[in-house]
């Protein structure tokens, strides 16, 4: 979780994207902020990615180096001009936002210091693309004592159109995204950008709970008798594992949650697969990302739906519930409790 509670603005700039016809507008001025305004422009620019957990890195087919974006955040952080390099990252989003359908939008560039990520202090680079404006009224009292109402538009404190915010750890960068994704383009992420997911433990957290809810959920009723019953009480054991451990080692996982040789062998093949399909390498062992397990645990579904007259909720031992069908060929379920509340 990103804490920016410390966070101070080092330098912020703002340049204007406009359509192809229309010359950009460019700035060499930085502005400065402070006390009760900065505290705002931070909220705006940094609160959106305060609970974004999802790690990124940048990415290039042939050399790192030769990711544009990564080598103008590194000459940042290494104190080279700010705002001739805020002007390259101008020139880069100009050169990959060829598609008619693309927006026009205000580009600012910020560099902070002292964000909070993962118990360590950063300094870090936001760049926002702000597509889409707040109306808002303003008010004021004239020279006459009169008062006036004019209707404007802004930037505030909503859900930000495209953002990305770069965190100097030890290389490789940590990247954080928010792409308001068109069914156009996806410039932002992969031509922009150019990211693909960290090897972290918060990712192999998250790409392990859905390598699990896929193979429960798709691949075991393809190869096995299972209940849904069964497939429930399978998710609900995998969530109960990440959310007791600290550490995660596939070995006790296998053990403690899949149980069956045939079923582990099984879920073994399907990792592999899962791993080549998605181009992730999920390691055997690592930390536990709570924030993950957080997220994930709002999909890990355990509700068994009937019909459309019922919904059973199941969170415990699966051998209180049976399932059957009586002589005249309805199916039912069968609960067993000690105390109703």
């Amino acid at each position: 979780m990103i804490d920016y509670s410390q966070a101070k603005i080092l330098n912020i700039i703002y340049n204007r994207i406009n359509g192809n016809s229309v010359s950009d507008i460019l700035s060499d001025k930085l502005f400065v902020f402070e006390g009760e305004e900065e505290e705002d422009v931070k909220k705006i620019f940094l609160k959106p990615f305060a609970n974004h957990f999802e790690t990124n890195e940048f990415k290039h087919n042939i050399a790192i180096d030769l990711n544009p974006l990564y080598t103008i955040s590194d000459k940042i952080f290494k104190g080279k001009d700010f705002i001739e390099n805020a002007l390259h990252i101008h020139q880069h989003l100009k050169s990959v936002s060829k598609h008619p359908n693309i927006k026009e939008g205000d580009l600012f560039v910020v560099h902070y210091d002292n964000i909070r990520w993962e118990n360590e202090y950063n300094e870090a680079i936001g760049i926002y693309k702000i597509e889409n404006k707040d109306r808002f009224i303003e008010t004021s009292i004239n020279d006459d004592g009169q008062s006036q109402i004019a209707l404007k538009k802004g930037i505030g404190p909503r859900k930000l159109d495209k953002a990305c915010l770069i965190l100097k750890t030890e290389k490789p960068f940590t990247v954080f995204i928010i792409d308001t994704v068109s069914s156009e383009t996806d410039y932002w992420r992969n031509e922009f950008i150019s990211s693909q997911p960290k090897k972290d433990f918060i990712n192999d957290t998250n790409q392990f709970l859905s390598l699990t809810k896929a193979f429960v959920t798709e691949q075991m009723p393809e190869e096995f008798n299972i209940s849904k019953t069964e497939q429930i009480d399978m998710l609900n054991r995998s969530m109960d594992y990440f959310k007791t451990q600290d550490e995660f080692n596939i070995e006790d996982f296998n053990r403690d949650v899949i149980h069956h040789p045939e079923v582990i062998d099984a879920f073994n093949s399907y990792k592999k697969k899962f791993e080549t399909e998605k181009d992730v390498d999920i390691s055997d062992s690592f930390e536990i990302s709570v924030p993950a397990v957080k997220k994930q645990s709002r999909i890990f579904k355990s509700v068994l739906k009937l019909d459309k007259n019922f919904h059973i909720y199941i969170h415990g031992d699966r051998e209180l519930i049976e399932q059957g069908i009586d002589p005249d060929g309805r199916k039912y379920y069968k609960i067993y409790f000690n105390q109703e509340t």
